[in-house]
């Protein structure tokens, strides 16, 4: 039987680890952790800052484009596998 991915379910799933990740990373740099990824992810995220609204704005961001791309990646993982 053919496995086929689920492009919802992934892209789900994509999204909340990216939006947790994006909260840590945003958490850690006001502790002065992890400067070198924070300053990374200002200048690659239009919207993340070390402010709680550009830790959640950042988080919101990451979470739409991670979703996309997941997504889109099981789309077409089904149709060519």
């Amino acid at each position: 039987m053919e496995q086929q991915l689920k492009p919802l379910a992934l892209g789900l799933a994509a999204a909340i680890v990216s939006a947790i990740i994006m909260g840590l990373l945003g958490i850690l740099g006001n502790l002065g952790i992890y400067t070198g990824a924070v300053e990374m992810m200002r200048q690659w995220h239009m919207f993340f800052s070390l402010t709680l609204t550009g830790i959640i704005a950042g988080m919101i961001e990451a979470a739409i484009i991670s979703f996309i791309f997941a997504y889109l990646f099981g789309i077409f993982y089904n149709k060519f596998v």
